[in-house]
């Protein structure tokens, strides 16, 4: 390629997974995802606010997540996440259960609601603690009997993942997240070697080869860098701010108990007083 081109970059994600022109790359990688939890594969999905790059580079506001609906109306949204942050996974949460619950209308029953498929390629680790890159989270029990099989939420930490050796298409998706920037469209490794991940490689390629969309890629990944700067500062400032909370209110607490201590000690010397008067 003329310039490398990272496929995480929203516009990037957008114009693979979210574009009318590359439905079957969608397709392709819902049912790698998902092929565990779907009864058929999936053959046909209508995305929702698919990806325009005229409108996207233009509007500030610009969705960048992917949503489809599939025959059944049962609805996918899968979304890349560049930065980690404290409340990342109640916005998980949430966003899952905002776009469940907004299948019903006024007068609409719950049993019009249908599964709600949320994937998320996580760029930096969620869960410390976990060597897995691989998560899958649905409305269990103590005993892991499932209360409600209305779908659920994927998370893949990108950077976990480490298999050399390709047996599955997610994980195929996963490497070319992982290392498509790296790729050279002309000597593709062999897991590169087949027709979605070629398909998915000429996207990338569009944008490094044509100038403007290059130009619209380089603007997009300064946003990217300025909007984590910002939220890199406000998060400094905020534990500068909790620090000298926490510094005030030992200060104060110090101050109550020297007070303290002189209470008692003149408390004790006017026992002695009293003593001596007697």
């Amino acid at each position: 390629m003329k310039h490398p081109i990272d496929p995480k970059i929203d516009c990037v994600f957008k114009a693979l997974l979210g574009s009318n022109e590359n439905r079957n790359l969608l397709i392709h990688f819902l049912n790698a995802f998902l092929a565990q939890e779907l009864s058929e594969p999936l053959i046909w999905v209508d995305i929702i606010n698919p990806y325009n790059d005229k409108e996207f580079f233009t509007d500030k506001l610009s969705i960048v997540d992917v949503k489809a609906k599939d025959s059944h109306d049962q609805i996918y949204q899968i979304e890349i996440q560049l930065t980690y942050y404290a409340h990342l996974p109640a916005r998980i949460i949430y966003n899952w259960a905002d776009i469940y619950s907004q299948q019903l209308q006024n007068g609409q029953a719950y049993r019009q609601l249908r599964p709600t498929y949320s994937i998320w390629l996580i760029a930096e680790n969620l869960l410390p603690d976990d060597n897995h890159y691989s998560h899958h989270y649905k409305m269990r029990d103590e005993q892991g009997r499932v209360f409600n099989a209305h779908g659920g939420i994927w998370l893949f930490e990108l950077k976990k993942f480490h298999d050399q050796q390709i047996e599955r298409e997610d994980q195929r998706w996963i490497k070319f997240f992982n290392e498509g920037e790296r790729l050279n469209d002309n000597a593709l490794p062999e897991w590169m070697n087949t027709q979605i991940m070629r398909q998915a490689m000429a996207t990338l390629t569009r944008f490094s080869e044509k100038e403007d969309h290059y130009y619209k890629y380089q603007a997009r990944q300064e946003y990217l860098r300025e909007q984590l700067t910002i939220q890199l500062e406000l998060e400094a400032t905020g534990e500068a701010l909790l620090h000298a909370q926490q510094r005030e209110q030992e200060a104060k607490q110090r101050e109550q108990e020297a007070m303290q201590r002189e209470q008692e000690a003149l408390a004790e010397i006017e026992r002695l007083h009293v003593l001596l008067r007697q």
